[in-house]
């Protein structure tokens, strides 16, 4: 299954359902209507900060683009189950690959928190863009060193380290140097 189609779609769906325009779409979210286009039609992969603000806009979580079921109790995620992810790049518009995400929760339903393993990949890109998003997000390194910016400074995080931090501030996370890492990752969004 290609999950980051359904991402794509599940926007479209839910955007469609609550007769929300493209333009409505863009005036509420900040983004430009040419940027949800590509999204919606899986031209794109979006970067977090453009998927919170759209799901704020629709009123959903952010995991609802990734739920597949409706689970009230307890979800365990094992670690030979994990095989579905979805990827995000660090900056919609230029659509560069860099993360992949294993959600640890996307059968849970009415959370509040998205627990994620993420897999950083290398990159020779040098020139991130910084982005901002309502909510808080903590970060631990579970192999390589990852290279955290966050407003004005620059934190640099190795194995076993870890961060929390308000994601208002603009920031971006990627692996130091251009090697590979691997993190967990939470985040909270406020619906």
């Amino acid at each position: 299954m290609d999950t980051n189609k359904i991402v794509g779609e599940k926007i479209k769906s839910l955007r469609e359902s609550q007769s929300i325009s493209m333009n409505e779409m863009s005036a509420r979210s900040g983004l430009a209507v040419e940027q949800i286009e590509r999204i919606e039609n899986n031209i794109d992969l979006p970067s977090l900060a453009p998927l919170i603000k759209i799901a704020r806009v629709l009123g959903v979580r952010l995991g609802t683009f990734l739920d597949d079921q409706e689970e009230t109790g307890p979800v365990v995620c094992r670690k030979s189950e994990a095989s579905d992810t979805i990827s995000f790049s660090n900056n919609a518009i230029r659509s560069r690959k860099h993360m992949e995400y294993h959600s640890l929760s996307k059968s849970k339903a009415d959370r509040h928190m998205e627990p994620f393993i993420i897999d950083v990949t290398p990159t020779e890109d040098e020139s991130f863009v910084l982005s901002s998003h309502e909510g808080e997000e903590f970060i631990m390194v579970m192999e390589g060193t990852m290279e955290i910016s966050y407003g004005k400074h620059t934190y640099l995080l190795e194995e076993g380290d870890s961060i929390y931090y308000d994601s208002i501030v603009p920031h971006h996370v990627h692996a130091f140097e251009g090697k590979a890492a691997k993190i967990l990752a939470v985040i909270y969004t406020p619906v």
